[in-house]
């Protein structure tokens, strides 16, 4: 019976925020990257891997974003940054993004975070989180 309690918990966490610390460019298609990731996660500790997402304009993909580990503190709403990598997706250029990227509200704009989460004896599961609204992430409602 614990087992499915601490399962139900960690079901429950939440992605609340996301913004970027800074970016770099590695080539005209990419780019490495620090993302700020609110997190309230009512669980115990455990450890985020196999991060990867989409943002999406009027839901086609236009930026795949993949992220590193992230250990997560129990029962906390926390910020952390998360190093990862971001491409453009295929059929997306630079230049058709800037008109979407320059308003810089994140409005029309969705993203899709899948991660698998696990305790420290490796007891795990994916979630998934659809139809996040960048703009309400962003805190520019």
């Amino acid at each position: 019976m614990a087992a499915g309690c601490g399962v139900t918990k960690v079901k429950d966490i939440k992605v609340t925020s996301v913004d970027f610390k800074y970016f770099t460019p590695t080539s005209s298609r990419s780019m490495e990257a620090v993302l700020l990731l609110g997190i309230n996660n009512p669980a115990m500790a455990i450890t985020v891997s196999d991060l990867e997402g989409s943002v999406s304009y009027g839901g086609r993909p236009i930026v795949l974003v993949s992220g590193g580990e992230i250990p997560l503190e129990k029962k906390s709403e926390k910020v952390y940054e998360v190093p990862c990598s971001a491409s453009l997706a295929d059929g997306v250029s630079l230049l058709g993004l800037l008109p979407i990227l320059s308003a810089g509200t994140g409005e029309g704009l969705t993203a899709e975070i899948r991660m698998h989460v696990a305790t420290r004896k490796g007891i795990g599961t994916d979630l998934v989180f659809n139809d996040l609204t960048v703009k309400k992430l962003l805190g520019r409602q």
